[in-house]
């Protein structure tokens, strides 16, 4: 008797609002700031407010596509229909160094806050810490991955809220009401245009996880209706408390080379508007934001690698298992808790140029996949849908580039040898290019994922 296996749709709007949310960790701002504070010489504010038109117009192209394909997949399967499965499966392999690496560089990032308050713990316990528990809650089911990030979005939340009460009373009690409203933290005579780019450049990590809803869809009720909705309020929402936290976090303390560590900025910060017993609540927050967000973003990183897998992309008997209890792809789990092992040999640096060079790329080609399916494909060329699926899409997609092009060396060299792997294997998969990577029909999940590939009808759009 066949044992037929599907993801159960179970999310709604609020749950897949605080699992983007989860993913991009509203704290990450704080971890981040000191190095973006030097980076734009004090302009923090306006690199975050850069970054979110960037991925504002990036969101609506995503909604778009959602739209036509509200299945998991994310932009691997949105390329791959909307222009070329070629360049699909190499979209795929980019999206792979968001997806499957950046869980790495979220413990990683909580196992060095946690090894600077408990330095006679060694960071590999953290790091080992961080991976157990994340795997084994997105073991039990997403319901439960759900339940467990809507916990920790309510505490991150309270933190933010008192940081900011704080930080408002500091710069009253110092130097009036009048403090509160600057122009400072936009523009001043050290940065300048060079700089700021530079700095949304980084401060778009920060934005991560706004898409990885997308492969979310086949456990999201009505996802044609709640992802596009949800994809730009977690943007939206997600850039506001970027640039209002930063905005006070500069006005708290405007003289940014004043700090004695730009990786523990924040803290000081925290220490200096609450004292001791607030920079230990904010350093309990910063952790709990990087477990929510190592939850989600492991959550993420299976189930593409379990659309991939079940599209034969991947080793379909690997990556394109489902446990037949929880309904959740194990093999990938565990996988990407296995690859975070990295992390013992890794710095933030080296890891975080994986995941920036592979977020743009992908960002770039999703704003392309708009025009390709709707105004090239589609041939929706009005007066309105020229604005709607070539204009607003272009732009997004220049505004991504010109991020892309600023990225450091390392990124784009470590970049292109992931993208040269994926050309090779791409090759061996397609016989020198001569055949299409293998498809699977996105309609029906409900089919064994045992069967023979000879069983599976192609899909067509």
């Amino acid at each position: 008797m066949e044992n037929h296996l599907h993801l159960k749709r179970t999310l709604k709007l609020p749950q897949i609002i605080l699992f983007g949310l989860a993913y991009m960790a509203p704290m990450i701002v704080f971890g981040t700031y000191g190095v973006l504070a030097e980076t734009t010489h004090g302009t923090v504010p306006a690199a975050y407010i850069v970054a979110l038109a960037a991925m504002l117009f990036t969101a609506y192209s995503y909604g778009k596509m959602v739209k036509a394909f509200p299945k998991s997949g994310s932009a691997y399967t949105y390329t791959r229909k909307a222009i070329h499965p070629h360049l699909g499966f190499m979209i795929g392999w980019a999206v792979l160094l968001d997806y499957i690496f950046l869980p790495m560089v979220i413990w990683l990032i909580g196992a060095v806050y946690l090894n600077s308050a408990f330095p006679s713990v060694p960071s590999w316990v953290w790091i080992i810490g961080f991976i157990a528990i994340t795997s084994v809650i997105n073991l039990i089911s997403v319901k439960m991955t759900s339940n467990v990030n809507m916990l920790m979005m309510v505490f991150q939340f309270l933190v933010v809220a008192i940081f900011l009460a704080l930080s408002v009373a500091d710069i009253v009690s110092e130097n009036g009401s009048h403090a509160l409203f600057s122009s400072s933290p936009f523009f001043n005579t050290d940065a300048s245009l060079a700089y700021i780019l530079a700095g949304a450049s980084i401060a778009c990590y920060s934005f991560l996880g706004f898409d990885a809803v997308t492969t979310m869809s086949e456990e999201t009720i009505h996802p044609e209706k709640t992802l596009p909705k949800a994809i730009f309020l977690i943007t939206l929402i997600g850039g506001i408390i970027f640039i209002l936290s930063s905005y006070f976090l500069h006005l708290v303390q405007p003289i940014y080379t004043n700090f004695k560590n730009m990786d523990s900025a924040a803290i000081e910060i925290a220490k200096q508007i609450g004292g001791n017993i607030f920079s230990a609540i904010f350093l309990s927050g910063i952790i709990i934001a990087q477990f929510a967000s190592g939850v989600a973003a492991q959550a993420s990183g299976a189930r593409l690698l379990y659309a991939m897998g079940r599209d034969s992309v991947l080793p379909v008997k690997i990556f394109g298992y489902l446990n037949s209890k929880t309904k959740t792809p194990i093999i990938d789990i565990v996988l990407i808790g296995i690859i975070a092992l990295f992390a013992l040999n890794m710095d933030i640096t080296t890891s975080t140029s994986f995941v920036n060079f592979g977020a743009f790329l992908t960002f770039i080609f999703v704003n392309l996949d708009v025009i390709f399916f709707y105004y090239i494909r589609g041939k929706q060329r009005s007066g309105k849908n020229m604005l709607l699926y070539l204009l607003v899409p272009l732009i997004g997609a220049c505004l991504d580039f010109g991020l892309f092009l600023n990225l450091d060396k390392n990124a784009k060299i470590l970049g292109c040898i992931w993208a040269a792997i994926g050309l090779i294997y791409l090759a061996f998969l397609t016989k020198g290019f001569k055949t299409e990577p293998p498809e699977l029909d996105f309609e029906s999940t409900e089919k064994p994922v045992e069967l023979p590939l000879s069983n599976i009808k192609k899909n067509t759009i």
